[in-house]
């Protein structure tokens, strides 16, 4: 096994493997899964990445799995348009002015699709990786009792990655002090709610949430203690909805309802030698806003342009450095900042403090250049990475 080797086939690691093997690098992944995940938490695909998956050539057909979300907005309980701020006012700024809502495991099939072109590329499923070492000019990778060399190995083996712990590298993470309780339903919300957008954000003192379109059925994404008692229960869950959506609570079909905790984390360095991480095995955050991974496939964008410009001697090594760097400060500054601002407050009881935030909102969508400044961060257009481009 020669050239580079990714860990994990998920969407960041199949997304810096297509972008090697585009530039005609050797690149095999080691997945140790049988096939593809079909368990996801993101679906939501911002205009900055969307522009790369289109650079890959996926984009269109993620697309039409997905479905569009051209505006956003703020209501409350009582099913009252707060404020609205229309996507098309990032037109010029992006190819796709507007954010998609998907399932990452809509991508995945598409990526390792595109992959198969390259014969220079492979996919091995059932490979697990059991640890890497640095030796030489390159690194080892422990496969069962067997061991593997490559040039440079990229850790996208996601939260808990092996890779990781294997290099025994510190990894603090700190806990948020609520925990994500997501509602499925194939109930037509935007029949229910008038004028409802795609993605909406409910907030109110009395209960808020988030209300998330997808093509076949929508969520509704609540945060709660993380000491809530039997918060899955089908009681519990259905209070939730009627007194988050009392305008369409008892018509709301539940199909199914889920958890999971959040943290933030983020690596000291994302490169150490010839070992580069990206993705969750990288960096944590809320999933407020679907940054994290977005984020991830930034960071795999920005790395598979660079690495084979490293590898033919175009670009020094230290380039890496720099990349690692750039990638670590756009996440302590701008992604992790932002995902935690989506969610502040949410559960704030105080009227005065939740009618300022309003306010606020009621302000900037009144304002076309402050909705336009607004919009392009939250689409992660100031933090796409720099095109590198080989000569």
């Amino acid at each position: 096994m020669n050239g580079v080797v990714v860990v994990g086939a998920g969407p960041v690691g199949l997304t810096v493997a297509l972008t090697l093997a585009r530039a005609g690098t050797p690149v095999t992944v080691l997945e140790r899964e049988s096939g593809l995940t079909r368990q996801s938490r993101a679906s939501t695909f911002h205009p900055a990445t969307l522009d790369l998956l289109d650079d890959l050539g996926v984009a269109s057909r993620l697309v039409g799995r997905g479905r569009v979300v051209d505006r956003v907005q703020w209501r409350d309980r009582a099913g009252g348009v707060i404020a609205e701020l229309p996507m098309a006012c990032l037109d010029g700024l992006t190819r796709h002015p507007y954010r998609l809502h998907a399932e990452q495991s809509s991508l995945t099939p598409l990526l390792l699709s595109a992959l198969s072109a390259y014969p220079h590329a492979q996919v091995r499923f059932g490979t697990r990786v059991d640890g890497v070492a640095e030796g030489g000019a390159g690194v080892r990778i422990r496969l069962g009792r067997n061991w593997a060399r490559a040039t440079y190995v990229i850790a996208a083996d996601g939260a808990h990655s092996t890779v990781r712990s294997s290099l025994r590298l510190p990894f603090p993470r700190s806990s948020y002090p609520t925990q994500a309780l997501r509602v499925f339903t194939d109930s037509p919300l935007d029949r229910f709610l008038a004028k409802l957008a795609p993605l909406t954000y409910v907030r109110d003192t009395e209960q808020s949430c988030s209300l998330l379109g997808l093509r076949d059925h929508w969520r509704i994404v609540f945060r709660i203690p993380i000491d809530a008692r039997d918060p899955l229960s089908a009681g519990n869950v259905a209070a939730l909805v009627r007194k988050a959506l009392p305008e369409a609570g008892e018509q709301v079909r539940v199909i199914g309802a889920d958890r999971y905790g959040l943290a933030r984390g983020v690596l000291s360095s994302f490169r150490h030698g010839r070992v580069l991480f990206i993705g969750d095995a990288a960096h944590l955050t809320s999933t407020a806003g679907g940054l994290n991974m977005n984020a991830g496939l930034h960071d795999a964008v920005d790395l598979g342009r660079l690495l084979p410009a490293v590898l033919d001697g175009s670009a020094p090594p230290a380039a890496l450095d720099s990349w690692a760097w750039r990638r670590r400060t756009v996440l302590l500054e701008r992604v992790i900042p932002r995902s935690e601002a989506r969610v502040a407050g949410v559960q704030d009881r105080n009227s005065a403090r939740l009618a300022s935030a309003m306010a606020g909102v009621r302000a900037i969508a009144d304002d076309p250049d402050a909705t336009r400044t607004y919009l392009a961060q939250a689409s992660m257009l100031d933090t796409v990475p720099h095109l590198v481009r080989r000569s």
